[in-house]
């Protein structure tokens, strides 16, 4: 049994969503929430072509919905159905441009969405619990101990007014029941073992005295504290340099081998994914387009955002000179799932028949190799340069 399955995760912003009771435990329980910068506002009026090398040939116009498709009058909904699992010692990643609902999965996994604003549904049991429908008590207990999360922002996930160490040592006496010195010298380890300097001196420092890199640094010593079996990384190397990148990621890497931790990783980096996951789950429109182990999505990428996303890196083979393969457009050109495939606007694969209702995921290729696509890329199609 998966340590964390997720089934259907939905969350809307907007609209009349009611939020039920959190204080007690019931399948399947709506709450309400106020959605993070990531989700979007409004659907926008915007017409958008969609035809392609293997689109019709008539004059097809797909309407562009907002970046996660409608739910119906103001509502729009950023993430739309999302299933997944991670086991003990796995490391899955999350993968897709900004927009897709990456981040908003992760905030409501953890239960820190405001309470007004959206809905959530589906399930998301963690050790047998539902952790959409635990009250704010229970989930605090988890939150810190069992339950991590490295937020992508650091600056705005510190407190400002109070010193680094102070809020270190408050996770170690919170879940470790550690007291002055010992928690004290505990958060100076967990500093000198994600990088920092001289940690001593910057337990007594303030989160605007310390770089962008120690501040995030900082984060994932508080997240790591507790060996969580859970942890969520979002974008969790994007404010550091190279070489602190190779150790952070060694770091996680050893606390999944060591401890057994489950890892949800959160990236826009590719080449992390590459290797760090073992299994890849790729979001558009806040919906998984396509889900495989990580060598058999490099290896032969189905659905056609995925493949050009891998098009879309830069090679160091690749003759001097030569231009990148962007995917066209952004992520505010789409349809609504309902209407077929969200990607349509911008995929040179486009056909009538996605235009017919949301597409289901399939396996095109090979068991455990999943593509949410009715005109997949074929197997001999090479990734370009």
């Amino acid at each position: 049994m998966p340590l964390l399955d997720v089934d259907e995760l939905t969350v809307t912003f907007g609209g009349r969503g009611r939020r039920a009771d959190r204080g007690r435990d019931r399948d399947r329980k709506p709450t309400e929430a106020a959605g993070p910068t990531e989700a979007a506002g409004p659907a926008e009026d915007t017409s958008v072509r969609a035809a392609g090398p293997a689109g019709p040939a008539e004059d097809t116009s797909v309407r562009a919905a907002g970046p996660a498709g409608p739910a119906g009058g103001n509502a729009v909904r950023a993430v739309n159905g999302v299933s997944f699992s991670v086991d003990e010692g796995q490391v899955v990643g999350l993968v897709g441009e900004s927009g897709c609902g990456k981040s908003v999965t992760s905030l409501a996994l953890m239960g820190l969405l405001p309470r007004k604003g959206a809905t959530l549904g589906g399930r998301a049991d963690f050790e047998g619990a539902d952790l959409l429908a635990m009250g704010p008590r229970r989930i605090r207990d988890l939150r810190g101990s069992k339950l991590a999360m490295i937020f992508q922002d650091p600056l705005s996930s510190l407190n400002p007014v109070v010193p680094i160490g102070v809020q270190v040592t408050e996770i170690l006496k919170r879940h470790r029941g550690m007291k002055g010195e010992a928690a004290r010298k505990e958060a100076a380890q967990l500093l000198d073992r994600v990088g920092i300097p001289d940690p001593d001196r910057r337990l007594r420092e303030y989160p605007h005295q310390l770089s962008g890199g120690m501040r995030q640094r900082a984060l994932i010593a508080m997240a790591v504290a507790c060996a969580p079996r859970l942890l969520i990384a979002d974008e969790p190397t994007t404010a550091l340099d190279v070489t602190i990148q190779a150790q952070i990621l060694e770091l996680l890497k050893e606390l999944v081998d060591q401890e057994g931790t489950a890892l949800l990783m959160i990236t826009h980096d590719l080449g992390v994914v590459a290797g760090l996951c073992d299994q890849v789950n790729v979001l558009y429109a806040g919906k998984v387009v396509e889900s495989s182990g990580r060598r058999e999505l490099f290896a032969h990428p189905t659905h056609p955002y995925t493949h050009g996303l891998l098009g879309s890196i830069p090679r160091l083979d690749a003759p001097r000179g030569e231009p990148l393969n962007p995917i066209r457009g952004s992520i505010n050109d789409q349809i609504a799932w309902a209407d077929g495939c969200a990607f349509a606007p911008r995929c040179d694969r486009y056909e009538m028949g996605c235009l017919t209702g949301t597409p289901e995921l399939t396996e095109p290729r090979e068991a455990g190799h999943q593509a949410r696509c009715v005109n997949p890329v074929l197997a001999t199609t090479e990734v370009p340069a």
